[in-house]
């Protein structure tokens, strides 16, 4: 996997935890987003819900033009860095908190995405 590979795939890491944050933004001023069928169908076309699913339009793309490119077993293993930059970004734009538990786990997300790193450089 190329640096130009590598950006592609934390690129598509960024718009997808992006579009989650737009999501989680998005829903917390929706009080009745499920009361009913048409509500629901309101909420896609709220700016932040909708601009959350654009950006994931965009993410599929730009994955597809990445499977092309890079091996899966490659790629997947790289998205788990949202997972990292989700703990940390809902603690500073929602105010969530950071357990010891999620240190633990973005610590062996990160020692496997390392050792799948590691193994491509052979």
């Amino acid at each position: 996997m190329t640096i130009v590979h590598f950006l592609l795939v934390m690129l598509n890491t960024f718009i997808l935890v992006c579009g989650q944050f737009l999501w989680k933004y998005g829903m917390e001023k929706q009080a009745d987003a499920f009361s009913s069928i048409f509500s629901i169908i309101r909420l896609f076309f709220t700016p932040y819900i909708f601009t959350g699913l654009v950006m994931y339009g965009l993410a599929t793309v730009l994955w597809l033009f990445i499977l092309t490119k890079v091996p899966l077993s490659s790629a997947y293993p790289l998205q788990s860095l949202a997972y990292i930059i989700a703990v940390f970004g809902a603690f500073f734009i929602f105010g969530e908190a950071i357990t010891f538990w999620k240190i633990a786990g973005v610590l062996f997300i990160m020692i496997g995405v390392s050792l799948i790193g590691v193994s491509e450089l052979r």
